[in-house]
């Protein structure tokens, strides 16, 4: 029987948003004979936590096991797998991995390796902040598309999609990537920006988009940037199979195999957007196929990120965005050069390659993010209130902000190094001594051998 992981990261309420991805797991199980472990890795508040191990306390659903670990059970996992692979400073790996701030990327690693652990061929990740779409009232699960292709390979799958794009010579080549966007509000809050100051819009959007472009091109991403798949509700299926652009999917509706995580981590940069997606761009430089859908999953702002102290914080992840775009597309530019290269003689992805290249990314001419940072500046203090009070924030940190753009890279580097070491030993932890807070989802799914069960 496959085994995958369904992941949920959260560190915020979301107790509806965990009954509904446990009924995305129960329809997996069910239609496609497969073992769903709901991991769900909770960074929340005492209060907060406590809704969602209630919340996760639902009847046993066959084939279902369900994982809900706090941050002390995921440290103490985190901590063996480090341990067990005798790495140098293995208190920075453990703080790369389960950092004070919020990472996206980092709470992604952590996944991939409790994945490991529990012997999953696959990861599907979703959102808190995001939910799923209906049709004739039922809900439509990106995990229909995702089990169907992922790890089949790519010639056989071309008979069940909706239209094929794939060069034939990657046809021999496994289905690593499956994936969809969103519907809804734009994925980053922008929004109002844009429509105080549309040109301010586009020059701040603009600093992320690579100069390479010709400016038509260009253009035309900074109109397309955050706004995911628009508003049209879904009404039948559309499957594509071809290697996925990078901005035709959202990390709230992604599956990959483990031919791709298991080898290469994200990007674990604290309180910064989007070096969570560093995988989708691996993934296409290296002409990995993949099944791009459109069972698009709707996704809305708390009410966290549209107070005060909520916009200033998002701010700030935007503008270290913004400083990690110009380090994170020369990354890019040496994984499209690569090519083919990047994969090794089993059509494997080579981290060596990758370190090499974030490694080097460390080391560009800061002068083009201090311009990044003036930009912000003078677009932020013109628009006044709390936007004049985000400059002043950027001001203050200006030059850890600069720093840190160049030192994550370079951390990116150290974990990449060490990604083979910590995925080999996670596979040989088991998770089910960690301390647990009741009894298991599990319904009668086989044993894992590697791994037992987390209780909610």
């Amino acid at each position: 029987m496959r085994r995958v992981c369904l992941t949920l990261p959260t560190n915020r309420a979301c107790a509806a948003t965990i009954a509904a991805v446990a009924a995305e797991a129960a329809y997996g199980a069910r239609e496609f004979a497969a073992e769903v472990h709901l991991l769900i890795l909770d960074s929340s508040a005492p209060a907060d936590l406590a809704e969602h191990r209630a919340a996760a306390a639902l009847p046993p659903a066959p084939g279902v096991v369900v994982h809900h670990l706090d941050e002390e059970r995921q440290r103490a996992f985190l901590r063996e797998v480090i341990a067990a692979a005798g790495l140098a400073r293995a208190d920075r790996l453990l703080d790369l991995m389960l950092p004070a701030g919020v990472s996206y990327g980092a709470c992604t690693n952590r996944a991939f390796l409790l994945a490991e652990a529990l012997g999953c061929a696959s990861v599907h990740r979703r959102d808190s902040d995001s939910r799923y779409q209906l049709l004739d009232g039922e809900p439509v699960f990106p995990i229909h598309h995702e089990l169907a292709a992922l790890g089949r390979r790519a010639a056989d799958v071309a008979g069940s999609v909706t239209r094929g794009r794939l060069d034939p010579r990657l046809a021999d080549r496994t289905v690593a990537l499956a994936g969809a966007s969103f519907i809804g509000e734009p994925s980053v809050d922008l929004a109002e920006l844009r429509a105080l100051d549309p040109e301010a819009y586009r020059e701040v959007v603009g600093l992320a988009v690579s100069s390479s472009h010709p400016e038509p091109w260009r253009r035309h991403l900074v109109e397309e940037a955050f706004r995911g798949a628009g508003t049209a509700p879904f009404t039948r299926d559309l499957t594509t199979l071809t290697v996925v652009g990078p901005t035709r999917v959202d990390m709230c509706n992604v599956a990959l195999g483990r031919e791709v995580y298991g080898r290469v981590p994200l990007p674990p940069a604290t309180d910064t957007i989007g070096t969570d997606y560093f995988l989708l761009h691996l993934v296409h430089a290296a002409g990995l196929p993949g099944v791009l859908h459109n069972r698009h999953i709707v996704n809305y702002y708390t009410g966290e990120r549209r107070s005060d102290e909520g916009f200033l914080a998002y701010q700030l992840r935007f503008a270290k965005y913004l400083l990690a775009a110009a380090h994170l597309e020369a990354v890019y530019a040496g994984l499209r050069a690569a090519g083919d290269s990047l994969l090794d003689g089993h059509g494997r992805v080579r981290p060596a390659v990758v370190a090499a290249l974030a490694r080097d990314s460390a080391l560009i001419d800061p002068g083009g993010n201090a311009a990044r940072l003036d930009v912000l500046d003078r677009r932020y203090r013109a628009l006044g209130g709390r936007y004049a009070t985000a400059a002043d924030r950027f001001a203050e940190r200006r030059a850890r902000l600069l720093a840190a753009a160049r030192s994550d890279m370079a951390d990116f580097a150290l974990l990449v190094d060490a990604w083979p070491a910590l995925t080999a030993h996670a596979k040989g932890t088991s998770v089910n001594h960690l301390p647990t807070g009741g009894p298991s989802l599990a319904p009668a799914a086989p044993p894992v051998p590697t791994a037992g069960t987390v209780a909610p």
